[in-house]
């Protein structure tokens, strides 16, 4: 007879008691992510945003002028600012509550939806000061308008799964009388440690962000102030200039084509557009988009329609002044935009984000406004700037000859790396595994340090590279010759993934690409040359998170037997104070090369003496003395901090 098998059933069931309902603000605790995007640093500063720009939002309306955020002694942040204070009186639907407390309390509750409230504001969704609120341990708000001054709390009641979010500790109070014509908003809130992974705000962070509003809204003045100690600081931002100002700012580390600044601001019909530019002598484009306020850091439609202006305004006043002969073909956008610092800014009733990060911008509307308002004023400011526009051209014109002859060298380099073995440098010690997702690439100076790294690695994942001396500095050097230099090459045959816009994450060999300089001056500068060159031409690869600095050991010495590794002059005179009878003697590296495989490994197995800093894009910086200023998760501060920063690369000698 034929056997049976019994098949055994699954007997969880489904039905309408496992469906769960969050109420109220229990969804942004349930998943935070959501709301801000990570709980991690980014996500802390991002409540920060979330008030200070129904702030700004206050300011682009024309009824607030000033600004204030403080970190308190106790780690808390408070925002407050002179606008008209959220409305304190019953909400018409539920008469039991007040406006102030419908906002902090209901998620897609504000006044930026219907048409009294803002015409133009950051906030779409009404649900900013509401997560802000579900996020914290406790919340305090304060309210003068309507010649009163009201006060509120909320915190987050129980514990565990069963934790409510922002529940009202009372209704909201009149605390006192005060004058008619003192009106604002000020809210202090705790970031709750149990939802993120730390709660000690960075001002730096902050401040950069904080100086990019300042320039967005002419005449703006917003201070900061850190109270905790150690941390003391105080900066005030305001510009008369606005956006001439920021690429003032952007471009004082450059050497700028031609001293003037060129801008323009008008009304369109569903918005406004202010737009400034200069360009200088560097090599690279610096584009700058914001909408409402808010960085548009794929930009969009807005930079979309300034892109195409410029190009077709540029090509005409060439032709036009016999700067472009007949035979010459066009510029190219690229062309016209080497060298370019220019930021656009727009302000609209109904902006389309693509998505809750707000990093692009859809309208289609706003497209062809930008390019007919730039088309008229940019061109205007061409025929009227003819030495300015002469520089220009000119500088277009070389990048296009430049550009020519990138393509024919690319060619070369792709028809060589199909001729030799696999297109790999003889100087590459490859791993043996072929997963990106395990492998590792360490660049190292010289071939001293290479043979010293090569003896101390794991040679199934960890693959080699030695160059030599301090590479081409890419930030003053076109992409043509970019790729005719040798140690680049080398780099770039061995990442696989191509280079510039033909760069291919995808094609990556190595996941981990990690830089391994000495700990000397010299070997600061080949690791800041480095991140330049990642920074400029693998872009992709480092906001993925793939660039890592290792820190080498610059003194070794021994305590009791034990041989402790020591980072910089600053280690080693802290070591100093904390063993005063041990006589140290202490032996300085001149460089890896000096360093024998066993003391590699003993330094990489060493969390205290070896710094493995990850370099993704909220840390990017192409300045090695500002690698510890680790950046925001604003990216359109992020960039105006590195560009303004770029000097040090410039003012390294090779």
């Amino acid at each position: 007879m034929a056997s049976t098998k019994t098949q055994k059933t699954n007997n969880t069931s489904y039905d309408a008691s496992n469906i769960t309902v969050l109420e109220g603000l229990d969804p942004v605790r349930k998943r935070p992510g959501m709301y801000i995007g990570s709980t991690g640093s980014q996500g802390l500063h991002h409540l920060v945003w979330e008030v200070v720009d129904n702030s700004i939002d206050e300011a682009m309306a024309g009824h607030c002028t000033r600004i204030d955020i403080t970190i308190n002694k106790d780690g808390s942040c408070r925002v407050s600012d002179n606008g008209r204070g959220i409305p304190v009186d019953p909400h018409p639907q539920y008469p039991k509550k007040s406006a102030a407390e419908i906002v902090l309390t209901t998620l897609h509750a504000g006044g930026k939806f219907g048409d009294g409230g803002y015409k133009v504001s950051g906030g779409l969704h009404g649900v900013g000061i509401s997560v802000v609120n579900a996020l914290s341990s406790r919340l305090d708000l304060h309210i003068e308008r309507d010649g009163g001054a009201y006060e509120m709390s909320f915190a987050a009641l129980g514990s565990g799964k069963s934790i409510r979010s922002g529940v009202a500790q009372g209704k909201l109070k009149k605390i006192s009388s005060i004058p008619k014509t003192r009106t604002g908003t000020t809210i202090t809130f705790w970031p709750d440690e149990r939802v993120f992974d730390e709660v000690n705000f960075k001002s730096q962070t902050i401040c950069e962000r904080l100086q990019i509003m300042a320039f967005l809204n002419k005449g703006l003045v917003i201070g900061f102030h850190d109270e905790r100690k150690g941390h003391e600081r105080e900066e005030t931002y305001s510009y008369k200039g606005g956006l001439v100002d920021f690429v003032k700012h952007l471009n004082a580390s450059k050497t700028a084509l031609f001293n003037s600044i060129g801008s323009f601001s008008t009304q369109v019909e569903d918005g406004e557009i202010d737009i400034a530019w200069q360009w200088n002598n560097s090599y690279h484009e610096g584009l700058y988009s914001f909408a409402n306020g808010i960085s548009t850091t794929e930009g969009g439609m807005h930079a979309e329609g300034f892109k195409r202006a410029l190009t077709s305004a540029c090509n005409k006043y060439a032709r036009q002044s016999g700067l472009l002969k007949e035979k010459d073909s066009n510029l190219f956008g690229e062309d016209v935009r080497e060298g370019m610092c220019a930021v656009v800014s727009v302000r609209l009733s109904e902006p389309q984000f693509e998505g809750q990060t707000k990093t692009k911008l859809g309208n289609t509307a706003m497209r062809s406004a930008v390019e007919k308002a730039t088309s008229d004023f940019f061109f205007t400011w061409l025929e009227q700037n003819p030495s300015e526009a002469k520089s220009l051209i000119n500088k277009a014109v070389g990048a296009s000859k430049a550009r020519k002859a990138a393509k024919q060298a690319k060619e070369l380099t792709r028809r060589k790396s199909s001729l030799d073995s696999g297109g790999l440098p003889g100087k590459l010690a490859d791993c043996s595994s072929k997963k990106a997702d395990e492998c590792e690439l360490f660049i190292v100076e010289g071939n001293s340090a290479g043979g010293s790294a090569k003896d101390a690695r794991n040679p199934k994942t960890q693959a080699i590279l030695p160059l030599r001396g301090k590479i081409l500095n890419v930030e003053r050097a076109p992409l043509d010759k970019i790729l005719k230099n040798a140690e680049i090459q080398a780099l770039v045959s061995s990442i696989g993934a191509g280079i510039g816009s033909d760069f291919d994450i995808e094609k990556l060999r190595y996941k981990k690409i990690i830089i391994l300089a000495d700990a000397d001056v010299d070997g600061g500068h080949i690791r800041t040359l480095l991140i330049t060159f990642f920074f400029r031409q693998m872009l992709e690869l480092v906001e993925a998170g793939c660039l890592y600095v290792a820190q080498p050991p610059l003194y070794s010495t021994e305590i009791k037997g034990e041989k402790i590794y020591v980072a910089d002059e600053a280690q080693r005179q802290d070591l100093i104070q904390k063993n005063p009878r041990a006589n140290l003697r202490f032996v300085r590296f001149k460089g890896l090369g000096e360093m024998d495989a066993k003391e590699l490994r003993e330094t990489a197995v060493n969390a205290q003496t070896r710094r493995l800093v990850r370099i993704d894009i909220d840390q990017a910086s192409i300045c090695d003395d500002v690698l510890s200023r680790l950046m925001g998760d604003d990216a359109g501060a992020r960039r105006a901090f590195i560009e303004s920063n770029a000097k040090e690369v410039e003012n390294i000698d090779i």
